[in-house]
């Protein structure tokens, strides 16, 4: 078996967090070693943990629209990798999912990105993957960190969650669909235009 194989497999065994998982355990991620896009998200909410498919959701169907591209590019694992902070649904907090659970992250981030050597842009949306992956680089808020995208070019572009709990922020920050998103399209166009 290749290396990326031997490692989902035990990614999908995994059960560092199970008695912490109201819903179980089920890793929700899609990664294959010739992906060009990597989305790194929070955790699969309640309806993606129950297909089984990453962003088989509302906030998928936002995401796309941001890439300017459809499913079948998007599930497609030579072309995107889809690997979220929590792997597995954390449940529900009093205002919206609970946080993506840190033990995922930190047991398996590192050697699954060392089996997508030609990732050439990786996508960080939500504050939990600006914290881990912009560092010091990262501004004070979610806000900040994604009008600064910039800074983060060519290589990586920090984006708000997609989620549609996010509705009234993308209506306040107007600058993000005039400016982010044409290049963000433009972008992704390229990196998948050298496939």
């Amino acid at each position: 078996m290749k290396k990326l194989e031997v490692l989902m497999n035990e990614v999908r065994g995994c059960e560092i967090c199970a008695n912490d998982l109201e819903f179980g355990v089920r890793p929700v991620l899609s990664i294959g070693a010739g992906a060009r896009v990597l989305v790194i998200g929070q955790a699969p909410g309640r309806k993606v943990h129950e297909s089984g498919v990453a962003w088989d959701d509302a906030s998928g169907n936002r995401l796309r629209g941001w890439l300017g591209v459809g499913r079948e590019a998007f599930y497609d694992e030579e072309l995107f990798a889809l690997m979220p902070m929590g792997f597995c649904y954390p449940g529900k907090g009093k205002s919206g999912d609970l946080p993506p659970r840190k033990e995922c992250a930190e047991a398996w981030h590192e050697r699954l990105l060392a089996c997508m050597p030609r990732v050439e842009l990786t996508l960080l949306l939500s504050r939990y993957a600006h914290e881990r992956y912009l560092g010091e680089q990262r501004k004070g808020t979610v806000t900040e960190t994604v009008r600064a995208w910039r800074e983060y070019l060519p290589g990586v572009v920090a984006l708000p969650h997609p989620s549609g709990r996010n509705n009234i922020w993308l209506k306040k920050n107007g600058w993000f669909e005039e400016e982010v998103l044409p290049y963000l399209k433009e972008r992704v166009r390229q990196v998948l235009g050298k496939v």
